[in-house]
Protein backbone atom coordinates (compact mmCIF):
# COMPACT_ATOMS: atom_id res chain seq x y z
CA UNK A 1 0.00 0.00 0.00
CA UNK A 2 1.31 3.82 -1.33
CA UNK A 3 0.93 6.47 1.67
CA UNK A 4 2.11 9.83 1.82
CA UNK A 5 5.84 10.43 1.80
CA UNK A 6 7.54 11.25 5.09
CA UNK A 7 8.85 14.40 3.38
CA UNK A 8 5.24 16.11 3.25
CA UNK A 9 4.84 19.18 5.47
CA UNK A 10 8.67 20.50 5.57
CA UNK A 11 7.45 23.57 6.56
CA UNK A 12 5.77 25.17 9.59
CA UNK A 13 6.51 26.66 12.97
CA UNK A 14 7.30 25.43 16.10
CA UNK A 15 7.89 26.57 19.94
CA UNK A 16 11.04 27.38 19.17
CA UNK A 17 10.65 29.54 16.43
CA UNK A 18 7.89 31.34 17.95
CA UNK A 19 10.54 32.48 20.65
CA UNK A 20 13.45 31.71 22.25
CA UNK A 21 12.77 31.13 25.53
CA UNK A 22 9.08 30.40 26.35
CA UNK A 23 7.56 31.63 29.73
CA UNK A 24 5.97 28.84 31.93
CA UNK A 25 3.04 30.86 32.37
CA UNK A 26 2.42 32.48 28.86
CA UNK A 27 1.01 30.58 25.87
CA UNK A 28 3.20 31.34 22.78
CA UNK A 29 2.12 32.74 19.32
CA UNK A 30 2.74 31.02 16.56
CA UNK A 31 4.78 32.81 13.71
CA UNK A 32 3.20 33.77 10.40
CA UNK A 33 3.97 32.43 7.17
CA UNK A 34 4.25 33.76 4.11
CA UNK A 35 5.45 32.73 0.66
CA UNK A 36 7.27 34.78 -2.32
CA UNK A 37 6.39 34.44 -5.76
CA UNK A 38 9.50 31.52 -6.37
CA UNK A 39 7.73 29.61 -3.63
CA UNK A 40 10.58 29.54 -1.26
CA UNK A 41 9.02 30.26 2.56
CA UNK A 42 9.72 32.68 4.91
CA UNK A 43 9.03 32.92 8.65
CA UNK A 44 8.34 36.20 10.24
CA UNK A 45 8.19 36.62 13.83
CA UNK A 46 4.98 37.50 15.85
CA UNK A 47 4.96 41.13 17.05
CA UNK A 48 6.65 41.48 20.53
CA UNK A 49 8.62 38.18 19.89
CA UNK A 50 12.39 38.22 19.52
CA UNK A 51 12.99 35.38 16.71
CA UNK A 52 14.90 32.31 17.51
CA UNK A 53 15.71 31.91 13.90
CA UNK A 54 17.74 33.75 12.79
CA UNK A 55 17.47 35.89 9.76
CA UNK A 56 16.90 34.71 6.45
CA UNK A 57 20.04 34.52 4.67
CA UNK A 58 21.10 35.54 1.02
CA UNK A 59 20.89 32.75 -1.54
CA UNK A 60 24.37 31.59 -2.07
CA UNK A 61 25.72 30.73 -5.24
CA UNK A 62 25.35 27.34 -6.06
CA UNK A 63 25.23 24.84 -9.19
CA UNK A 64 21.57 24.74 -10.36
CA UNK A 65 19.92 21.40 -8.96
CA UNK A 66 17.12 19.81 -10.97
CA UNK A 67 15.53 16.31 -11.73
CA UNK A 68 17.74 13.69 -12.42
CA UNK A 69 20.86 15.56 -10.96
CA UNK A 70 23.42 13.03 -9.10
CA UNK A 71 25.09 14.02 -6.20
CA UNK A 72 28.46 12.41 -4.62
CA UNK A 73 27.86 9.52 -7.99
CA UNK A 74 25.42 7.74 -6.05
CA UNK A 75 22.57 9.92 -5.51
CA UNK A 76 20.07 10.61 -8.32
CA UNK A 77 17.89 13.69 -7.40
CA UNK A 78 14.32 12.73 -8.24
CA UNK A 79 11.70 15.44 -6.82
CA UNK A 80 12.23 18.61 -4.57
CA UNK A 81 10.17 18.92 -1.79
CA UNK A 82 11.31 21.88 0.09
CA UNK A 83 13.54 25.45 -0.89
CA UNK A 84 14.27 27.40 1.65
CA UNK A 85 16.77 29.76 2.66
CA UNK A 86 19.44 28.31 0.44
CA UNK A 87 18.88 24.70 1.16
CA UNK A 88 16.64 22.21 -0.92
CA UNK A 89 15.31 18.83 0.05
CA UNK A 90 14.90 16.58 -2.05
CA UNK A 91 13.27 12.69 -2.66
CA UNK A 92 16.11 10.55 -4.31
CA UNK A 93 17.60 7.35 -5.31
CA UNK A 94 20.28 5.53 -4.23
CA UNK A 95 21.54 4.15 -7.45
CA UNK A 96 24.20 2.01 -5.38
CA UNK A 97 21.76 0.32 -3.23
CA UNK A 98 18.99 0.85 -5.08
CA UNK A 99 16.80 2.86 -2.25
CA UNK A 100 14.79 5.42 -1.94
CA UNK A 101 16.62 7.98 -0.05
CA UNK A 102 16.13 11.99 1.38
CA UNK A 103 18.85 14.59 0.65
CA UNK A 104 19.21 18.01 2.03
CA UNK A 105 21.25 20.10 -0.06
CA UNK A 106 23.35 23.98 0.56
CA UNK A 107 25.95 25.04 -0.42
CA UNK A 108 29.31 24.79 1.49
CA UNK A 109 29.68 28.22 2.49
CA UNK A 110 26.44 28.87 3.54
CA UNK A 111 26.76 30.07 6.96
CA UNK A 112 24.76 27.17 8.58
CA UNK A 113 26.51 24.51 6.71
CA UNK A 114 28.84 23.46 9.41
CA UNK A 115 25.72 23.66 11.97
CA UNK A 116 24.00 21.26 10.03
CA UNK A 117 27.03 18.36 9.39
CA UNK A 118 27.84 18.74 13.03
CA UNK A 119 24.08 18.23 14.00
CA UNK A 120 23.73 15.10 10.88
CA UNK A 121 26.71 13.38 12.50
CA UNK A 122 26.11 13.77 16.16
CA UNK A 123 22.12 12.48 14.98
CA UNK A 124 23.94 9.47 13.18
CA UNK A 125 25.60 8.36 15.83
CA UNK A 126 22.54 8.14 18.26
CA UNK A 127 21.82 5.16 16.42
CA UNK A 128 18.21 5.39 18.10
CA UNK A 129 15.85 3.42 15.73
CA UNK A 130 12.71 5.73 17.15
CA UNK A 131 14.22 8.48 14.83
CA UNK A 132 14.47 8.49 10.95
CA UNK A 133 18.21 7.46 10.52
CA UNK A 134 20.80 9.50 8.77
CA UNK A 135 22.71 7.35 6.41
CA UNK A 136 25.25 10.35 5.22
CA UNK A 137 26.51 13.50 5.89
CA UNK A 138 29.23 15.09 3.44
CA UNK A 139 31.25 18.24 2.12
CA UNK A 140 31.72 17.69 -1.26
CA UNK A 141 32.41 19.89 -4.48
CA UNK A 142 31.16 22.99 -2.58
CA UNK A 143 27.98 21.70 -1.56
CA UNK A 144 26.99 20.05 1.80
CA UNK A 145 24.82 16.79 1.72
CA UNK A 146 22.81 15.18 4.52
CA UNK A 147 21.37 12.33 3.30
CA UNK A 148 18.49 10.29 5.41
CA UNK A 149 15.90 7.07 5.54
CA UNK A 150 12.81 7.49 2.94
CA UNK A 151 10.06 5.98 4.49
CA UNK A 152 7.83 5.34 1.81
CA UNK A 153 5.08 3.62 3.93
CA UNK A 154 4.79 6.29 6.56
CA UNK A 155 2.31 8.64 6.83
CA UNK A 156 2.64 12.59 8.55
CA UNK A 157 0.83 13.10 12.18
CA UNK A 158 -1.03 16.18 9.97
CA UNK A 159 -2.57 13.96 7.38
CA UNK A 160 -3.70 11.29 9.72
CA UNK A 161 -5.09 13.80 11.58
CA UNK A 162 -7.03 15.07 8.30
CA UNK A 163 -9.21 12.07 8.90
CA UNK A 164 -10.15 12.64 12.55
CA UNK A 165 -8.72 12.65 15.93
CA UNK A 166 -6.71 9.41 17.55
CA UNK A 167 -8.55 7.13 20.15
CA UNK A 168 -6.99 7.44 23.29
CA UNK A 169 -5.06 4.35 23.19
CA UNK A 170 -3.11 5.58 20.18
CA UNK A 171 -2.53 8.86 21.46
CA UNK A 172 -1.15 7.51 24.53
CA UNK A 173 1.15 5.33 22.10
CA UNK A 174 1.92 8.82 19.98
CA UNK A 175 2.67 10.99 23.31
CA UNK A 176 5.09 7.85 25.00
CA UNK A 177 7.40 7.14 22.42
CA UNK A 178 7.73 10.64 20.86
CA UNK A 179 8.58 11.54 24.87
CA UNK A 180 10.86 8.59 25.65
CA UNK A 181 12.54 8.91 22.00
CA UNK A 182 13.43 12.84 22.81
CA UNK A 183 14.44 11.86 26.66
CA UNK A 184 16.71 9.66 25.20
CA UNK A 185 18.16 12.33 22.81
CA UNK A 186 18.44 14.84 25.29
CA UNK A 187 20.85 12.49 27.58
CA UNK A 188 23.22 12.60 24.32
CA UNK A 189 22.68 16.36 24.25
CA UNK A 190 20.26 16.63 21.45
CA UNK A 191 17.27 18.66 20.42
CA UNK A 192 14.79 18.81 18.01
CA UNK A 193 13.23 21.94 18.39
CA UNK A 194 10.80 21.21 15.33
CA UNK A 195 8.41 18.30 16.61
CA UNK A 196 5.46 19.39 14.51
CA UNK A 197 2.57 17.01 12.82
CA UNK A 198 4.87 17.18 10.23
CA UNK A 199 8.05 15.89 11.49
CA UNK A 200 6.14 12.49 13.62
CA UNK A 201 5.30 9.55 11.13
CA UNK A 202 2.89 7.02 11.74
CA UNK A 203 4.51 4.06 10.45
CA UNK A 204 1.49 1.56 11.47
CA UNK A 205 -1.11 1.10 14.22
CA UNK A 206 0.54 2.64 17.23
CA UNK A 207 3.53 3.21 16.10
CA UNK A 208 5.31 6.47 15.30
CA UNK A 209 9.09 7.22 14.24
CA UNK A 210 10.48 11.23 13.96
CA UNK A 211 12.20 12.90 11.19
CA UNK A 212 14.67 16.10 11.28
CA UNK A 213 16.31 15.48 14.81
CA UNK A 214 18.30 18.64 15.67
CA UNK A 215 19.07 18.79 11.70
CA UNK A 216 15.67 20.62 10.88
CA UNK A 217 16.71 23.29 13.38
CA UNK A 218 20.32 23.45 12.17
CA UNK A 219 19.25 24.31 8.59
CA UNK A 220 17.01 26.68 9.39
CA UNK A 221 18.99 28.46 12.17
CA UNK A 222 16.68 27.69 14.96
CA UNK A 223 17.62 27.75 18.40
CA UNK A 224 16.23 27.78 21.99
CA UNK A 225 17.67 29.04 25.58
CA UNK A 226 16.18 25.94 27.11
CA UNK A 227 15.31 23.15 24.23
CA UNK A 228 14.21 20.50 26.74
CA UNK A 229 11.38 22.87 27.91
CA UNK A 230 10.80 23.48 24.22
CA UNK A 231 10.57 19.61 23.21
CA UNK A 232 8.54 19.13 26.14
CA UNK A 233 5.93 21.73 25.17
CA UNK A 234 5.95 20.73 21.93
CA UNK A 235 5.05 16.89 22.42
CA UNK A 236 2.28 18.51 24.50
CA UNK A 237 0.89 20.51 21.71
CA UNK A 238 1.51 16.91 19.83
CA UNK A 239 -0.64 15.52 22.30
CA UNK A 240 -3.86 17.86 22.15
CA UNK A 241 -3.74 17.77 18.34
CA UNK A 242 -4.17 13.68 18.33
CA UNK A 243 -6.88 13.51 21.05
CA UNK A 244 -8.86 17.02 20.15
CA UNK A 245 -8.20 17.35 15.91
CA UNK A 246 -7.23 21.03 16.84
CA UNK A 247 -4.11 23.16 17.19
CA UNK A 248 -3.65 24.52 20.76
CA UNK A 249 -2.92 27.92 19.63
CA UNK A 250 -5.02 30.95 18.43
CA UNK A 251 -3.72 30.15 14.72
CA UNK A 252 -4.43 26.89 12.88
CA UNK A 253 -1.64 25.22 11.13
CA UNK A 254 -0.93 21.62 9.19
CA UNK A 255 -4.29 21.08 8.08
CA UNK A 256 -5.69 21.74 11.94
CA UNK A 257 -7.82 24.44 12.94
CA UNK A 258 -6.67 26.58 15.86
CA UNK A 259 -8.42 27.17 19.62
CA UNK A 260 -9.77 29.96 20.49
CA UNK A 261 -8.99 31.49 24.50
CA UNK A 262 -11.45 30.75 27.06
CA UNK A 263 -11.83 34.78 27.30
CA UNK A 264 -12.88 36.48 24.22
CA UNK A 265 -9.37 38.26 22.75
CA UNK A 266 -7.69 36.41 25.60
CA UNK A 267 -4.40 34.15 24.73
CA UNK A 268 -3.59 33.42 27.89
CA UNK A 269 -6.51 30.71 28.83
CA UNK A 270 -6.68 27.82 26.69
CA UNK A 271 -9.19 25.39 26.65
CA UNK A 272 -8.50 21.92 27.68
CA UNK A 273 -8.96 18.61 25.05
CA UNK A 274 -11.79 17.95 27.47
CA UNK A 275 -13.30 21.20 26.97
CA UNK A 276 -12.65 21.12 23.03
CA UNK A 277 -14.10 17.44 22.58
CA UNK A 278 -16.61 15.82 24.41
CA UNK A 279 -15.10 11.92 25.86
CA UNK A 280 -11.27 12.92 25.77
CA UNK A 281 -9.52 10.94 28.43
CA UNK A 282 -9.23 13.15 31.31
CA UNK A 283 -5.69 11.83 32.35
CA UNK A 284 -4.07 12.28 28.64
CA UNK A 285 -6.03 15.87 28.99
CA UNK A 286 -4.49 16.72 32.10
CA UNK A 287 -0.49 15.69 30.64
CA UNK A 288 -1.32 17.65 27.68
CA UNK A 289 -2.16 20.99 29.62
CA UNK A 290 0.94 20.13 31.90
CA UNK A 291 3.36 19.73 29.03
CA UNK A 292 2.26 23.09 27.03
CA UNK A 293 2.48 25.02 30.59
CA UNK A 294 0.54 28.37 30.37
CA UNK A 295 -2.45 29.96 32.22
CA UNK A 296 -4.74 27.68 31.01
CA UNK A 297 -2.67 24.85 32.18
CA UNK A 298 -2.27 25.84 35.66
CA UNK A 299 -5.66 27.09 36.18
CA UNK A 300 -6.60 23.84 36.30
CA UNK A 301 -4.01 21.50 37.24
CA UNK A 302 -2.88 21.44 40.85
CA UNK A 303 0.51 19.38 39.91
CA UNK A 304 3.56 21.59 38.56
CA UNK A 305 3.83 21.85 34.62
CA UNK A 306 6.96 19.45 32.93
CA UNK A 307 10.21 20.87 32.53
CA UNK A 308 10.97 17.94 30.46
CA UNK A 309 10.15 14.67 27.73
CA UNK A 310 11.73 13.01 30.76
CA UNK A 311 9.28 13.96 33.67
CA UNK A 312 6.53 13.88 31.06
CA UNK A 313 7.36 10.00 30.12
CA UNK A 314 7.10 8.94 33.34
CA UNK A 315 3.94 10.36 33.75
CA UNK A 316 2.55 8.60 30.97
CA UNK A 317 3.94 5.54 32.31
CA UNK A 318 2.01 5.87 35.61
CA UNK A 319 -1.08 6.43 33.95
CA UNK A 320 -3.28 3.09 34.57
CA UNK A 321 -3.68 1.16 31.13
CA UNK A 322 -5.46 2.50 28.57
CA UNK A 323 -7.10 -0.35 26.34
CA UNK A 324 -7.53 -0.78 22.44
CA UNK A 325 -10.87 0.29 21.15
CA UNK A 326 -13.24 -2.95 21.09
CA UNK A 327 -13.27 -4.16 17.78
CA UNK A 328 -16.23 -3.99 15.33
CA UNK A 329 -18.28 -7.06 15.08
CA UNK A 330 -17.31 -7.35 11.67
CA UNK A 331 -13.40 -7.96 12.94
CA UNK A 332 -14.54 -10.81 15.15
CA UNK A 333 -13.97 -14.48 14.12
CA UNK A 334 -16.67 -16.65 12.95
CA UNK A 335 -18.97 -13.35 12.72
CA UNK A 336 -21.30 -13.66 9.44
CA UNK A 337 -23.87 -10.92 8.53
CA UNK A 338 -27.92 -12.27 8.44
CA UNK A 339 -30.21 -11.20 5.94
CA UNK A 340 -31.79 -8.67 8.31
CA UNK A 341 -28.57 -6.56 8.41
CA UNK A 342 -28.81 -3.37 5.56
CA UNK A 343 -27.11 -4.03 2.27
CA UNK A 344 -26.75 -7.89 2.87
CA UNK A 345 -29.35 -9.19 -0.34
CA UNK A 346 -29.08 -5.22 -2.01
CA UNK A 347 -25.33 -6.27 -2.60
CA UNK A 348 -25.79 -9.93 -4.00
CA UNK A 349 -24.31 -11.62 -1.01
CA UNK A 350 -26.00 -15.24 -0.76
CA UNK A 351 -27.67 -15.13 2.73
CA UNK A 352 -25.96 -17.51 4.99
CA UNK A 353 -28.16 -20.45 6.44
CA UNK A 354 -28.96 -20.67 10.14
CA UNK A 355 -28.20 -24.01 11.80
CA UNK A 356 -31.53 -26.08 11.87
CA UNK A 357 -33.32 -26.42 14.77
CA UNK A 358 -35.26 -29.27 16.31
CA UNK A 359 -38.26 -27.88 17.72
CA UNK A 360 -38.71 -29.29 21.48
CA UNK A 361 -41.36 -31.85 21.56
CA UNK A 362 -44.25 -30.89 23.19
CA UNK A 363 -45.39 -32.35 26.37
CA UNK A 364 -48.06 -34.79 26.63
CA UNK A 365 -51.01 -32.82 28.86
CA UNK A 366 -52.25 -34.91 31.73
CA UNK A 367 -55.20 -37.24 31.63
CA UNK A 368 -58.15 -36.04 32.91
CA UNK A 369 -59.11 -38.06 35.74
CA UNK A 370 -61.89 -41.05 36.99
CA UNK A 371 -65.34 -41.00 34.61
CA UNK A 372 -64.89 -37.62 32.81
CA UNK A 373 -61.65 -38.58 31.19
CA UNK A 374 -63.46 -41.82 30.30
CA UNK A 375 -66.13 -40.07 28.08
CA UNK A 376 -64.35 -37.92 26.32
CA UNK A 377 -61.95 -40.28 25.17
CA UNK A 378 -64.68 -42.36 23.98
CA UNK A 379 -66.72 -39.22 22.56
CA UNK A 380 -63.55 -38.14 20.40
CA UNK A 381 -62.97 -41.95 19.18
CA UNK A 382 -66.86 -41.80 17.68
CA UNK A 383 -66.07 -38.72 16.47
CA UNK A 384 -62.86 -39.99 14.66
CA UNK A 385 -64.82 -42.81 13.42
CA UNK A 386 -67.68 -40.83 11.55
CA UNK A 387 -65.16 -38.75 9.72
CA UNK A 388 -62.90 -41.63 8.82
CA UNK A 389 -66.92 -42.85 7.36
CA UNK A 390 -67.50 -39.80 5.69
CA UNK A 391 -63.91 -39.33 4.15
CA UNK A 392 -64.44 -42.80 2.73
CA UNK A 393 -68.22 -42.58 0.81
CA UNK A 394 -66.95 -38.79 -0.43
CA UNK A 395 -63.94 -41.06 -1.91
CA UNK A 396 -65.87 -43.67 -3.51
CA UNK A 397 -68.77 -41.66 -5.18
CA UNK A 398 -65.79 -39.70 -6.85
CA UNK A 399 -64.43 -42.79 -8.07
CA UNK A 400 -68.02 -43.93 -9.38
CA UNK A 401 -68.18 -40.96 -11.54
CA UNK A 402 -65.27 -41.74 -12.95
CA UNK A 403 -63.47 -38.22 -11.49
CA UNK A 404 -60.08 -38.27 -9.94
CA UNK A 405 -59.79 -37.18 -6.28
CA UNK A 406 -57.56 -34.60 -7.24
CA UNK A 407 -60.06 -33.05 -9.93
CA UNK A 408 -62.51 -33.40 -7.68
CA UNK A 409 -61.15 -30.76 -5.60
CA UNK A 410 -61.26 -27.34 -6.52
CA UNK A 411 -58.28 -25.64 -8.07
CA UNK A 412 -56.65 -23.92 -5.69
CA UNK A 413 -55.37 -20.82 -5.99
CA UNK A 414 -51.71 -20.40 -6.96
CA UNK A 415 -49.98 -17.06 -4.35
CA UNK A 416 -49.39 -13.95 -6.14
CA UNK A 417 -46.09 -13.43 -7.11
CA UNK A 418 -44.27 -10.66 -6.05
CA UNK A 419 -42.27 -8.53 -8.15
CA UNK A 420 -38.79 -8.07 -7.38
CA UNK A 421 -37.01 -4.91 -7.93
CA UNK A 422 -34.36 -4.57 -10.42
CA UNK A 423 -31.27 -3.41 -8.18
CA UNK A 424 -29.73 -0.34 -7.96
CA UNK A 425 -27.03 0.44 -10.76
CA UNK A 426 -23.57 0.11 -9.35
CA UNK A 427 -20.47 1.61 -10.27
CA UNK A 428 -18.91 0.96 -13.63
CA UNK A 429 -15.76 -1.12 -13.62
CA UNK A 430 -12.57 0.35 -14.53
CA UNK A 431 -10.28 -2.15 -16.32
CA UNK A 432 -6.98 0.11 -16.52
CA UNK A 433 -6.24 3.72 -15.16
CA UNK A 434 -3.16 5.96 -16.74
CA UNK A 435 -1.46 9.23 -15.85
CA UNK A 436 -2.13 11.87 -17.92
CA UNK A 437 0.39 15.04 -18.53
CA UNK A 438 0.30 16.13 -22.23
CA UNK A 439 2.83 18.82 -21.25
CA UNK A 440 5.02 17.17 -18.77
CA UNK A 441 7.99 16.02 -19.51
CA UNK A 442 10.68 13.29 -18.31
CA UNK A 443 8.96 9.97 -16.08
CA UNK A 444 5.67 12.29 -15.58
CA UNK A 445 4.19 12.72 -12.33
CA UNK A 446 3.74 9.33 -10.33
CA UNK A 447 2.23 6.86 -12.73
CA UNK A 448 3.70 3.93 -10.47
CA UNK A 449 0.76 5.16 -7.79
CA UNK A 450 -1.93 5.34 -10.46
CA UNK A 451 -3.63 2.47 -9.30
CA UNK A 452 -4.08 3.17 -6.14
CA UNK A 453 -6.82 5.99 -7.07
CA UNK A 454 -9.32 3.22 -8.32
CA UNK A 455 -8.33 0.36 -5.54
CA UNK A 456 -10.87 1.67 -2.72
CA UNK A 457 -8.78 2.35 -0.28
CA UNK A 458 -8.75 5.46 1.36
CA UNK A 459 -5.72 5.12 2.52
CA UNK A 460 -3.59 4.90 -0.67
CA UNK A 461 -3.85 7.71 -3.23
CA UNK A 462 -1.92 9.24 -6.56
CA UNK A 463 -0.06 12.60 -6.39
CA UNK A 464 1.44 14.68 -8.41
CA UNK A 465 4.86 16.22 -7.90
CA UNK A 466 5.28 19.86 -5.85
CA UNK A 467 4.63 23.33 -8.06
CA UNK A 468 6.18 26.28 -5.92
CA UNK A 469 2.77 28.64 -6.89
CA UNK A 470 -0.57 28.01 -8.21
CA UNK A 471 -1.73 26.79 -11.70
CA UNK A 472 0.67 24.23 -10.81
CA UNK A 473 3.68 27.48 -10.99
CA UNK A 474 2.31 28.87 -14.31
CA UNK A 475 4.12 25.34 -16.08
CA UNK A 476 1.09 23.81 -17.32
CA UNK A 477 -2.65 23.87 -17.55
CA UNK A 478 -3.40 21.01 -15.92
CA UNK A 479 -2.82 17.39 -15.32
CA UNK A 480 -4.95 14.20 -14.46
CA UNK A 481 -5.65 10.44 -14.83
CA UNK A 482 -7.54 8.78 -17.45
CA UNK A 483 -9.79 5.94 -16.80
CA UNK A 484 -10.06 2.32 -19.48
CA UNK A 485 -13.57 1.45 -18.78
CA UNK A 486 -12.35 -1.70 -21.15
CA UNK A 487 -15.51 -0.65 -23.31
CA UNK A 488 -17.90 2.03 -24.22
CA UNK A 489 -20.46 2.28 -21.42
CA UNK A 490 -23.28 4.24 -19.95
CA UNK A 491 -21.97 6.56 -17.71
CA UNK A 492 -23.59 9.89 -15.99
CA UNK A 493 -21.19 10.90 -13.14
CA UNK A 494 -17.87 10.44 -11.90
CA UNK A 495 -16.84 10.83 -7.73
CA UNK A 496 -13.53 11.98 -6.91
CA UNK A 497 -11.96 11.78 -3.45
CA UNK A 498 -8.80 14.20 -2.94
CA UNK A 499 -7.02 15.29 0.09
CA UNK A 500 -7.32 19.22 0.29
CA UNK A 501 -9.53 21.69 -1.76
CA UNK A 502 -8.68 20.55 -5.44
CA UNK A 503 -10.09 21.02 -8.56
CA UNK A 504 -11.40 18.68 -10.90
CA UNK A 505 -12.87 18.34 -14.30
CA UNK A 506 -14.92 15.64 -15.41
CA UNK A 507 -14.27 14.58 -19.33
CA UNK A 508 -14.90 12.10 -21.67
CA UNK A 509 -14.03 10.93 -24.91
CA UNK A 510 -16.71 10.41 -27.78
CA UNK A 511 -18.66 6.71 -28.22
CA UNK A 512 -16.35 6.24 -31.16
CA UNK A 513 -13.14 6.49 -30.00
CA UNK A 514 -11.60 2.99 -29.23
CA UNK A 515 -8.35 4.13 -29.00
CA UNK A 516 -6.51 5.87 -25.44
CA UNK A 517 -6.55 9.97 -26.44
CA UNK A 518 -3.21 11.33 -26.36
CA UNK A 519 -4.45 15.23 -26.42
CA UNK A 520 -6.73 17.04 -24.14
CA UNK A 521 -9.10 18.20 -26.95
CA UNK A 522 -10.34 14.66 -27.17
CA UNK A 523 -11.75 15.01 -23.79
CA UNK A 524 -15.10 17.21 -23.88
CA UNK A 525 -15.42 18.84 -20.36
CA UNK A 526 -19.39 17.44 -19.12
CA UNK A 527 -18.43 19.37 -15.40
CA UNK A 528 -16.07 20.32 -13.07
CA UNK A 529 -16.35 21.10 -9.29
CA UNK A 530 -13.89 22.18 -6.46
CA UNK A 531 -13.96 20.34 -2.85
CA UNK A 532 -12.23 17.46 -1.54
CA UNK A 533 -15.58 15.01 -2.16
CA UNK A 534 -17.04 15.93 -5.49
CA UNK A 535 -19.67 14.17 -7.44
CA UNK A 536 -19.53 15.58 -11.00
CA UNK A 537 -22.24 14.51 -13.47
CA UNK A 538 -23.10 15.16 -16.62
CA UNK A 539 -26.14 16.74 -18.12
CA UNK A 540 -27.10 13.37 -19.39
CA UNK A 541 -25.80 10.14 -19.92
CA UNK A 542 -23.20 9.33 -22.07
CA UNK A 543 -21.08 6.23 -24.00
CA UNK A 544 -17.67 6.17 -24.14
CA UNK A 545 -15.00 3.99 -22.90
CA UNK A 546 -12.19 6.40 -22.01
CA UNK A 547 -13.20 9.04 -18.87
CA UNK A 548 -10.59 11.53 -17.93
CA UNK A 549 -10.32 13.39 -14.20
CA UNK A 550 -8.39 16.53 -15.19
CA UNK A 551 -6.94 18.92 -11.74
CA UNK A 552 -6.85 22.34 -12.81
CA UNK A 553 -5.80 24.03 -9.68
CA UNK A 554 -3.95 21.75 -6.50
CA UNK A 555 -3.86 23.05 -2.81
CA UNK A 556 -1.26 24.23 -1.17
CA UNK A 557 0.20 22.58 1.43
CA UNK A 558 2.54 23.45 4.54
CA UNK A 559 5.43 23.95 2.85
CA UNK A 560 3.80 27.13 0.57
CA UNK A 561 3.89 24.20 -1.99
CA UNK A 562 0.81 22.97 -4.49
CA UNK A 563 0.62 19.63 -4.71
CA UNK A 564 -2.36 16.97 -5.69
CA UNK A 565 -3.20 13.91 -4.32
CA UNK A 566 -6.57 11.68 -5.71
CA UNK A 567 -7.84 8.82 -2.98
CA UNK A 568 -10.71 7.24 -4.93
CA UNK A 569 -12.12 7.67 -8.03
CA UNK A 570 -15.49 6.03 -8.84
CA UNK A 571 -17.22 6.17 -12.00
CA UNK A 572 -21.28 6.33 -12.00
CA UNK A 573 -23.84 4.88 -14.39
Amino acid sequence: MSSIRAENGEAGTTVAERSTATSSSQRPASAQHATDPEGTETVASPAGKEPAESTPVAATPSPELHSGHRLAKRYRLEECITRLDGFSSWRAVDEKLRRAVGIHVLPATHERARAVLSAARSTALLGDLRFVQVLDAVEENGQVHVVHEWLSDAVPLSTVLHNGPLDAHEAYALAGQVAQAMAAAHRKDLAHLRLTPATVLRTGPGQFRIRGLAVDAALRGITSADPRRADTEAIGALLYAALTQRWPYGEGAYGLSGVAGLSKGSRDSLATPEQVRAGIHRGLSELAMRALDNNGATATSQEPPFTSPEELSQALAALPRIPPPDPTPTALAGFQHTTFQRGTLAAGRTPVAAPARTAPTPAAPPALPGRTGTVLKWGVSALLIAALGLGSWQLADALLKGDSPAEAAPPTAPPEEQEEEPPAPGPVEVTDITEFDPEGTGSGQNPESAPAAIDGDPGTFWHTKNYYGPSFGNLKEGLGLILDLGEAREISSVTVETIGETTVEFRAAGPEVTEMPDALDAFPRLAEGTGESLTLRAEESIKTRFVLVWLTELPQGDDGNYRGHITDITVGQ
